[in-house]
């Protein structure tokens, strides 16, 4: 039997500090996830690899596009996060819808969206690029393979990765 212990570590509440795309000091990731365990492994495995990393969590679409462009008189955030990963399956407004709004508006056109689902189905898969995903990668089974690949993750797209200083 595989015995599995779990320590929980939470998001940050609250505004976060400012980062620029690109800005190599200070990157910040937005979880967009509706699965209270998932968000706990996620922001797990990703503090693992980089424990002062900036997590913002959105647990359903209206949520992550208000933390991207601002919604109900609010206006978009002054700074956005180095990276997005999107589950598909949220609830009130689906990976897919929010993936094509993201895409539609200019300040976040060229944002990093890496899809982080668990489904296997191949036209998932195809519309997740086909409404520019940067990548799709399905949710390991293991922590310990969740760990990997958070690291992963963090090493290109933000360590590896460039992008432009502004949105154009």
């Amino acid at each position: 039997l595989e015995r599995r212990s779990h320590v929980l570590f939470h998001a940050r509440a609250g505004p976060t500090r400012p980062c620029m795309i690109g800005d190599r000091e200070m990157k910040r990731i937005l979880l967009v996830e509706d699965n209270p365990d998932d968000v706990e492994l996620a922001v797990r495995a990703f503090r693992g690899t980089n424990p002062t990393l900036d997590i913002e969590i959105a647990h359903d679409g209206p949520e992550a596009l208000a933390a991207l462009l601002g919604s109900n008189g609010q206006p978009p955030p002054p700074v956005l996060p180095s990276l997005v990963l999107l589950d598909l399956k949220l609830p009130r407004l689906d990976g897919f819808e929010v993936l094509k709004r993201i895409r539609a508006d200019s300040r976040t056109r060229f944002l990093p969206v890496v899809i982080l689902t668990s489904s296997v189905e191949p036209g998932d898969l195809m519309n997740a690029y086909w409404l520019g995903a940067n990548s799709y990668i399905r949710k390991p089974l293991s922590f310990q393979d969740l760990i990997d690949a958070a690291g992963r993750i963090a090493s290109y797209w933000l360590q590896l990765n460039e992008l432009p200083s502004r949105p154009m």
